[in-house]
């Protein structure tokens, strides 16, 4: 009986860790080609944009997730002017949304694509996520 308890409770323990918030595993990536930001730029806007959906994107599996390019990137300046930044960057992502449908605004049961990712920072410091959606 004690067995079954402990059984359980590991398994209650494990699935709450579980659904603390969104899968990033096997995360697929590609390298887009630019003239503005280095690999290393890119990667670490990738980051913080996997830290922001372990920790708040529950039920939701990120797929994919990649550099939108120079061309989206400089369209968001404004979004960096309003938020006391030098630059913006813009991913692009999809990811496939569980049966609970995410926090409820998402389609349950649903694949999304080319969402975007706006993140902001100045004199190349950290990235910041600011804003996301279609």
């Amino acid at each position: 009986m004690k067995r079954i308890a402990a059984i359980c409770l590991f398994l209650i323990i494990a699935f709450s860790l579980c659904a603390c918030g969104g899968n990033v595993k096997n995360v697929q990536t590609h390298e887009v080609p630019s003239d503005i930001y280095s690999q290393t730029d890119i990667d670490s806007a990738i980051a913080v944009i996997k830290e922001e959906f372990k920790a708040n994107w529950k039920g939701c599996t990120l797929t994919e997730i990649y550099y939108a390019g120079d061309d989206i990137s400089k369209s968001y300046q404004d979004l960096a002017d309003r938020n006391n930044a030098d630059e913006a960057i813009v991913l692009l992502s999809s990811f496939y949304v569980d049966s609970s449908g995410g926090d409820g605004s998402l389609d349950p049961n649903s694949t999304y694509s080319d969402w975007n990712w706006i993140l902001v920072r100045s004199d190349k410091g950290t990235w910041k996520h600011v804003d996301h959606g279609y």
